[in-house]
């Protein structure tokens, strides 16, 4: 059995993985893949294409969205959605695009 100090260890960061987000980013294909996309709800919003987007951003928005620090309602749904392993492998396969 692990004592007390082992619990209060920091977690080890999370890598990301881009060739495992492939099997991830279909949720966010339907928006960010569309070239001057505008969605509709809750308000006409335009979305920003992510695709070379810096890891460490996208995973921090994704953080933000899921603690209710940024407020979309689309993406605060899907970013509640997502483990920290699937925000990391998100944001690496994101930043390898063009």
């Amino acid at each position: 059995m692990a004592g007390p100090a082992a619990a209060q260890a920091p977690a080890a960061p999370v890598a990301g993985n881009a060739d495992a987000a492939r099997q991830k980013v279909s949720m966010c294909i339907g928006c960010h893949g569309i070239k001057g996309y505008r969605a509709s709800f809750p308000e006409v919003y335009s979305v920003p294409m992510i695709a070379g987007q810096n890891a460490k951003y996208i995973e921090a928005a994704l953080k933000e969205y899921a603690s209710g620090a940024r407020t979309h309602p689309s993406m605060v749904g899907i970013a509640k959605s997502l483990s920290d392993q699937d925000i990391a492998d998100v944001a690496a396969y994101y930043s390898t695009l063009k």
